[in-house]
């Protein structure tokens, strides 16, 4: 089956992948779904490299729509010469391999640009291509305890908490994907490729963002606050009759609405909450008294009060209430997709709209090596040019 592009945003380029478990694909993802050529390259079958869960799981079948796929070992000279081919073709080429590995196979920036001075190529790393760190293996979770992150996330005095999901992986393959469409950009200017890097560690502290500032400016590193914000009460998790909800007030105004709204003027008046500084300052005291009062009521009573007082609030869901919640399924955060092998099932859908070449899922994922053939005839192989090479188990 030839390429069919999912949108004809990006359909005039050509992707190599060969990445694996999550930040890699998470990068190729944002490509593909625009409409990107992705051929997606494998090691032949009994050669398999883990993907990060199996081809017909839930992680691998999110991960990986849009794309064709190829079988190409690349320990293998003829494999790589296969892949040189292919580069001529192509725009941009995206790895996540330890960062001496390419240099070992031969398929580094340096080869990529001498067979194709326009080519892109993307390299993902644990921690960057160079330093001390260079050669350790990358995991979400090393990465978010290296960046700081799991100290400032859980409760005060709990201890290290990691974020309930891969963000160090994901940030890593979204900043990716940035790079490389700024490459492609830059490249209508200057007719070059370049390399585009991005790490684990570095996307992970670019997350802690306006924590990472203040330590910075001030030299004070921020502790765990829960739920709470850390400078802006009341900002929180709040108890209700029938489970919890968020409010985020900022300001005295709102302060005032929530106040209002809550039937508690008496809290304006109390000193300890006089200011934000004081509110912050006594924020155990402010919160026990605000779940007292929100105790009244369910927490979809409080959320039409607080709402019609222009109170910032909402649910705290479990992940099926929230693909349940109607505005979830207004933006179409879940959609179809149709697998030969696995039927119809719904995966995460792009978060990013555009008005007139949005995203779509076109095709499932691909079966392994399911578009060798078509894709090496294209380079000018023959049927028995093929048989043979699989023969030789390079392809």
């Amino acid at each position: 089956m030839p390429h069919v592009p999912a949108s004809t945003a990006l359909a005039r380029f050509r992707v190599l992948d060969l990445s694996r478990v999550r930040a890699g694909p998470t990068c190729v993802r944002q490509l593909a779904d625009f409409g990107a050529d992705v051929i997606k390259i494998e090691s032949p079958p009994g050669m398999e490299a883990p993907m990060g869960g199996p081809r017909d799981g839930p992680d691998f079948q999110n991960l990986h729509r849009n794309k064709r796929s190829i079988t190409l070992n690349l320990k293998d000279k003829e494999g790589v010469a296969i892949f040189m081919k292919l580069v001529k073709t192509a725009d941009v080429v995206v790895e996540n391999y330890r960062p001496d590995v390419k240099f070992r196979l031969g398929i580094d920036y340096e080869s990529l640009a001498k067979v194709n001075p326009r080519i892109v190529l993307a390299s993902i790393s644990g921690f960057g291509q160079d330093g001390p760190y260079r050669d350790r293996p990358g995991f979400d979770q090393i990465a978010q305890g290296m960046g700081g992150f799991m100290s400032i996330t859980g409760l005060p005095g709990q201890g290290p908490v990691r974020a309930g999901t891969a963000i160090a992986d994901l940030s890593a393959g979204l900043f990716a994907a940035l790079g490389i469409m700024t490459a492609l950009l830059e490249r209508e200017k200057s007719g070059s490729g370049q390399w585009v890097q991005s790490s684990l560690l570095m996307s992970q502290i670019a997350l802690l963002d306006f924590q990472a500032a203040r330590y910075l400016m001030t030299g004070v590193p921020p502790g765990q606050a829960g739920n709470d914000h850390p400078t802006s009460m009341p900002t929180s998790a709040y108890k209700t009759q029938d489970g919890y909800m968020n409010i985020a007030a900022t300001g005295e105004a709102m302060w005032r609405r929530v106040c209002q709204a809550i039937g508690r003027e008496d809290m304006l008046e109390n000193p300890d909450f006089k200011g934000e500084p004081d509110r912050s300052k006594n924020r155990v005291a402010l919160n026990a008294e605000i779940n007292k009062a929100l105790a009244s009521r369910s927490t979809g009573e409080w959320i039409g009060i607080l709402t019609a007082a222009e109170v910032p609030c909402g649910p705290i869901y479990s992940i099926g209430e929230m693909f349940d919640d109607p505005q979830v399924q207004h933006i179409r955060a879940a959609a179809k997709v149709k697998s030969r092998k696995l039927g119809e099932f719904r995966i995460v859908n792009q978060a990013v709209g555009l008005s007139r070449t949005p995203a779509t899922i076109a095709t499932a994922p691909p079966e392994l090596g399911e578009h060798t053939d078509e894709v090496l005839a294209s380079l000018g192989y023959n049927e028995t040019q093929i048989e043979e090479l699989r023969k030789k188990k390079v392809i």
